[in-house]
């Protein structure tokens, strides 16, 4: 790093200018010390549209004095960003994640300022972008002008994670700790019975791609006596560390990229930054390249284990609202519930809790109004509660509701039965 200068995030952020849009890197790489200086810029900037998908860290994106300044327009809505994004002062773009490059690649959304965290330089001079490649690559080959925030404790990946210090217009050297998150701590026995579930289905060869969250976590607990699975995920976590580790993953099976894990983005704890620092055996992608159906459905016995916040007796899946309000967004569970179900032997699983913590029933006989359908009926497949599995797949809409009857709450299968029978049963007397 002798030859590269760096400048402090204040002065780095001089570059944005009112009305520009402004591409935050997500997940664990959000660049906190660049966003915290942009935003002390509040009284001199106006119209600033930022665009992302998740971020972490501690940033206050929902100030009210920063409203006049910053328009949060989210292409996946996080924690950070639920509040803002459903005000006045942002918005959400519904997207399939593995299009969301081409927003940026062909203008649809321009970027004028990128701001990303990457690894230290080698001698070459590249930095890596450590835990987050996923849209961020298109982003900084798009961008105007590239700040990045060079933190040493951001770990060096593989894959398409390179990024030149040539294309880098500012460095703020900053160390600071990744956000972490211990999916295991989340854990409850509802969640504990559905990964049990779903690792019956599992196949020896399988090719996982795995959500964010608790669920996921503990599918790969129960996959101790697995053989030659491998992964092809936008995401993963910790639980992945042990299987990779005892061999049960080793990607043998793979037709594309045989013997590497791949992924887009990685969340955990720091064992987990740590573990992937430097491993050549796991690739960070593009996300256009990861989430691409055509890529997912060349591996033998995909699985694709995605979430829901609720499932009409119809099939259909609403993943990113409650109602109208925008809770998270499509991300790239259409991608892989597609891409899986076009596999060899592939299963792609739709898997929540019967019921809300409140006790209300998560299958239901219509979604809420305003509610969005990520999952078209069309394209379910597997359905997982911790009652039990059913494939949807083939199933007309009598038997499809029969079938997702049986897996709900006990405390709601009479309340589903009278929906069923107002709408089926009750048609045919008429």
């Amino acid at each position: 790093m002798d030859n590269v200068t760096f400048v402090s995030a204040d002065e780095a952020v001089k570059y944005i200018r009112s009305g520009n849009r402004v591409f935050i890197h997500g997940s664990a790489a959000t660049p906190v010390c660049l966003l915290e200086a942009m935003q002390r810029r509040y009284r001199e900037l106006e119209h600033v549209e930022l665009v992302s998908i998740t971020t972490m860290g501690d940033v206050n994106f929902d100030a009210p004095h920063h409203r006049r300044s910053f328009f949060f327009n989210s292409l996946f809505v996080s924690a950070a960003t639920r509040s803002v994004v459903n005000s006045d002062d942002g918005d959400y773009v519904p997207m399939f994640l593995s299009q969301i490059p081409q927003l940026f690649r062909t203008n649809i959304l321009p970027i004028d300022v990128a701001l990303i965290q990457v690894s230290p330089p080698d001698k070459h001079g590249y930095c890596s972008l450590g835990t987050s490649v996923d849209i961020a690559r298109a982003a900084i080959d798009t961008a105007k002008y590239v700040i990045a925030q060079v933190n040493p404790l951001m770990p060096r990946t593989h894959g398409d994670s390179f990024v030149h210090v040539a294309k880098i217009n500012a460095m703020v050297f900053h160390s600071a700790e990744l956000p972490e998150v211990d999916y295991a701590l989340t854990a409850t026995p509802i969640m504990e019975k559905i990964g049990y579930n779903i690792a019956s289905l599992v196949e020896d060869g399988a090719t996982l791609q795995l959500g964010i969250g608790s669920i996921p976590d503990q599918v790969l607990k129960n996959l101790g006596n697995h053989k030659d699975l491998g992964i092809h995920t936008e995401m993963f976590s910790d639980g992945i560390i042990p299987l990779i580790e005892s061999g049960i993953i080793n990607n043998s099976k793979k037709k594309v990229n045989i013997g590497r894990s791949v992924t887009s983005f990685i969340t955990g704890t720091r064992k987990l930054y740590d573990y992937v620092n430097d491993n050549p055996g796991i690739r960070v992608m593009d996300i256009s390249y990861v989430n691409d159906a055509s890529i997912i459905r060349q591996n033998p016995k995909a699985t694709a284990i995605n979430s829901a916040i609720e499932i009409d007796l119809t099939g259909q899946v609403c993943s990113d609202s409650i109602g109208t309000y925008q809770f998270s967004g499509i991300g790239g569970q259409m991608d892989f519930i597609h891409g899986a179900s076009l596999s060899k032997g592939g299963k792609p699983i739709i898997a929540l809790p019967s019921q809300t913590n409140t006790g209300i029933s998560r299958i239901v006989p219509f979604l809420k109004e305003g509610a969005g359908v990520v999952t078209t009926r069309g394209h379910v497949h597997w359905v997982i509660t911790e009652y039990g599995m059913v494939d949807l797949f083939g199933k007309s809409l009598k038997q499809r509701a029969k079938a997702l009857i049986e897996i709900a709450h006990p405390n709601h299968q009479e309340m589903l039965d009278r929906s069923f029978f107002k709408r089926f049963e009750k048609v045919e007397d008429q």
